[in-house]
């Protein structure tokens, strides 16, 4: 007979859809697997370009906002207008597509941010 490990069981439900395999409630009342919250960091907001891994291709990103996801979510949408470009927010770091370093910094200060430029 095989017996129910901990990383079996129910995983998904008509009544709650996904479920959590730890604690088998609906992932919507999960408390197990909660992302715990990012570190606060030092405060300072940073803006740099990087192409690493995106074949050649140059992104600006924005790390050390001191927001949670919805916020973080919603200055990016805001960011990525007023750039003109598109982007997403990824593990609490904006990523804008292109080299917008300055539009950003210049959007940032007027937002009362005080970011300051990384990189060469």
């Amino acid at each position: 007979m095989k017996s129910k490990s901990a990383s079996g069981g129910l995983v998904y439900s008509t009544d709650g859809g996904r479920m959590c395999p730890q604690c088998r409630q609906p992932l919507a009342q999960c408390q197990c697997s909660k992302a715990p919250a990012r570190p606060a960091g030092d405060g300072v907001v940073r803006v740099g370009r990087e192409t690493k891994g995106r074949g050649g291709k140059a992104v600006t990103l924005v790390r050390g906002l001191p927001l949670d996801d919805a916020a973080l979510a919603a200055l990016g949408k805001q960011l990525r207008t007023a750039c003109g470009t598109g982007g997403t927010v990824k593990d609490g770091v904006v990523e804008v597509q292109g080299d917008h370093v300055e539009r950003v910094l210049a959007w940032l200060t007027a937002q009362g941010y005080k970011p300051k430029r990384t990189g060469g």
